[in-house]
Parts: structure tokens; sequence; C-alpha cells
């Protein structure tokens, strides 16, 4: 168990860049992972539930003890997020698919790897949790029908598939995880250890498959969408910041909310994409994958580096 955790450890650390390698082999050589296409929602659904096997019931107290963050960060979450990803598919004038799964990128819930994120940049960790399972709660209503309101005049948005499809592969597996780790703590809390190791391995995976099979639009409009997705990413942690800090929260929970803003759940956006409006649309979702783990580690950086210890 020991050389499992070392190597768990490991490949978090270094999750960025095995998202990279993988993407990259995907993009020049396509035919190593179009096997695992079929299987992307499955391997979304093993990281949903490996998130409810770190959760307990009483996690969710965090929510209802801070009404206020939770309420400011869930809001800015599902308010800033979308309407910059409208804005900037419109701006670069995206084909109809390509402005879908922008868009369902930005409707989709915060990411699971902001709560990481947030504890490397010393900022408010519980607030952060508390975000991401607020938002990802709100998620089956939320996003469908953010998603129908703003990329309903490019595509039809099955909204009600769309709830079902969340539901399914989000929050049955995170209340099954809940259930398990409330009923076998003991030995979940021995196999928590290693979880990261599956989720990282899951994670490369969803990646590889979706860039293998759109290597040739990747190859056409990449550059582009990588734009697009680095702007969106950016924007979305400096309002963050910025609304969080004009709210007058302490630095920690500026922190923690800039980069819940900004990390989504992305893999969600490409499992949805995938099933509900093309393999193009899940270009965005994929591509955010790999730059929201740039990103993610260069902000924590930052901000544990330059912005120490500030209270409102």
């Amino acid at each position: 168990m020991n050389a499992l955790e070392q190597l768990s450890n490991f490949v978090s650390r270094y999750m960025a860049f095995f998202v990279i390698l993988i993407a990259g082999i995907s993009l020049f050589q396509p035919w190593t992972f179009l096997w695992a296409v079929p299987w992307i929602t499955i391997l979304l659904g093993i990281v949903m539930f490996g998130m409810g096997m770190t959760l307990r019931f009483a996690d969710f107290k965090l929510v209802l003890q801070r009404p206020r963050d939770v309420f400011i960060g869930t809001i800015a979450q599902f308010g800033i997020m979308p309407l910059l990803a409208w804005g900037l598919a419109h701006a670069f004038s995206l084909p109809p698919e390509l402005a879908a799964g922008v868009i369902l990128v930005g409707t989709c819930p915060g990411g699971t790897s902001s709560n990481v994120m947030t504890y490397l940049a010393r900022g408010d960790v519980a607030l952060s949790v508390s975000m991401t399972m607020a938002s990802t709660i709100l998620a089956p209503i939320m996003t469908p029908l953010l998603t129908l309101w703003l990329a309903g005049q490019w595509i039809d948005i099955p909204a009600e598939k769309m709830m079902i499809s969340i539901a399914q592969v989000v929050i049955a597996p995170i209340l099954l995880g809940i259930l398990i780790n409330h009923f076998f703590e003991r030995p979940v809390q021995k196999a928590v250890k290693v979880l990261p190791l599956i989720s990282v391995v899951a994670i490369v995976l969803i990646v590889g498959g979706v860039v293998s099979a759109n290597a040739g639009r990747i190859i056409e409009t990449g550059a582009l969408i990588m734009v697009v997705v680095m702007c969106h990413n950016l924007l979305g942690y400096s309002l963050g910041f910025l609304v969080a800090k004009l709210l007058g929260m302490n630095m920690a929970k500026v922190k923690a909310v800039s980069i819940e803003v900004g990390m989504q759940n992305s893999g969600l956006a490409t499992s949805l994409a995938l099933l509900h409006f093309g393999a193009a649309a899940a270009i965005p979702g994929a591509l955010f994958s790999v730059w929201h783990n740039i990103s993610g580690s260069l902000a924590a950086n930052y901000l544990s580096s330059r912005m120490k210890k500030k209270n409102a």
C-alpha cells in the first residue's frame, strides 16, 4: 500500500504533465486512445465516485454553516463562467458545435481539482469544498437550463436528457461514494489514499479519448479554441477574485472563490457534449482539462507566494 500511496502522490503532483503528454500522443497518434471514447462517461462516473468516497454527510453542514460565503461563490460560479463563455463564443465567431461546447464548460459546476489548488494557494479549503458541493448539487438543474438559455441559439439543447445524464453520471456516483464511506469508513480511509491515482488515470483517459476522436478538427481549429479556453479560464480567475474582494471577503476566501470560479468540471462538459451534442462540442472541454491543470498550478503558486496572510 505504501508503494501505491507514493505512486498516487507522484501522479497527483505531476498531473498536468501527464495530461499534456497524453493529449500530445493522442493528437499525433489518434489510434492510441480511440478505444477510450466509449468509456468516457463511465470514467467520469469513477472520478465522481472517488470524490464521494472522500466526503461524509457531516461535510454538508459546512454549506449551512457559511451560507453567505457559499451563496456568493455559487452565484459567481454560475454567473461569471456561463456569461464569459457566451461572450467569447460571440467575440470569436465560433461555429455552432464549438460555441455550444465552450458554453457547456462555462455552465458546469466547479471542478474537484479546485480544492487541491486552493490548498496549495493557502486559501480557504473548507469554502472551496463547500462551493464544489453546492454547485455540483445544483448542476442537474442549473447546467441544462443555463446551456439552453445561452447556447440554444446555436444548436438544439435537450435539457431534460441533460438533467438525467448529470444525475446518473455525477449525483448518483457521488451519493454512492458517500454511502460507502459512511458504512465502511475504516477500509475506505485506507483506500482513499490511492484514489487520486485512479482519478488521474480516469481524467487522462478522458482527455486522450476526446483528443483522439477529434485530432483532425483540433489540428485545424485548436489554436483558436485554445485561445478561447485560456481567456475563459483566466478571466474566470480574475473576475472571481474581483467579485470576492469587492464583497469584503478576506484573502483566504478570495483565493478560494477565484480558483473555484476559474476551474470547471470539464470532464462533465466533455461527457455531456459527447452524449448530446457531438464529438466536436467535446473539444473545448478536453482542452480546458489540459489548460486548467497548468493554470491552476501557476495560480496557486502565485497566490501562495505573493498574497499571504491578508485579512479583511
